[in-house]
Formats: C-alpha cells, sequence, structure tokens
C-alpha cells in the first residue's frame, strides 16, 4: 500500500478577502523577495514572509496544523511553496490563485502593479 500524496489547495482572492472579513484563522505568508514587500502587499494581518529560495531553511517557523493562505505577485512561486509544504505533511495548505495581480482584479484595484 503506498502512502496518499497530499495536494495543497488553492483560493481564490475572493474567497481570502472573505475569510479575513469574518476573521477566520489563517495565516498569510508571503514567499517574494524583500524588494517585493514594500512595493505591494495584501491587507496587514501579520503574515508571515519566508522568500521562496529560504523556505527550506525555515520550516520551523510554520505551523503544520494552521491554515496556510501562500501567496506571491502571480501565484507561480507561491505554488511551488504550496507543493513543498504539502510534501513536509503540511496538510492545510492553499495557494492564492493569480497572486496579488489576481488580488488587485478581484479584490482591490489600488493594489498597485508591477
Amino acid at each position: 500500500m503506498t502512502g496518499s500524496r497530499i495536494e495543497p489547495g488553492e483560493m481564490t482572492p475572493v474567497e481570502l478577502s472573505q475569510r479575513l472579513e469574518q476573521e477566520q484563522p489563517l495565516v498569510l505568508l508571503d514567499v517574494r523577495e524583500p524588494h517585493e514587500w514594500e512595493i505591494a502587499d495584501l491587507p496587514e494581518v501579520g503574515q508571515l514572509r519566508i522568500p521562496l529560495a529560504e523556505l527550506m531553511g525555515r520550516l520551523d517557523e510554520l505551523d503544520p496544523e494552521e491554515n496556510l493562505v501562500i501567496y506571491c505577485r502571480s501565484g507561480a512561486r507561491s505554488g511551488q511553496a504550496a507543493h513543498v509544504l504539502a510534501s513536509r505533511g503540511f496538510s492545510r495548505v492553499f495557494n492564492l490563485t493569480g497572486g496579488l495581480l489576481r488580488w488587485r482584479d478581484d479584490v482591490d484595484p489600488d493594489v498597485p502593479e508591477y
């Protein structure tokens, strides 16, 4: 019998916005590079900021029991991070589909595009 592989989930910006408004428990994980953090971001809810290149060395900063919503600019890096975490036993991992660009399109047009 082979072990079942955990696949990360997806969350749209609209779904995330609703969850934030309802104050549902979740942790935002920004995997962009430091220079990107000042350009544009999601609403501040105490997100963790761990660039994708540093993720493997900083797994101890994450709680595998929490709902983690991972985001980046477009959803590509966060998708990679979500798969890495899922492969390490994190079962409540969600990739923010479309990243900040889709957040801008679907939720908050005031977020700068870069």
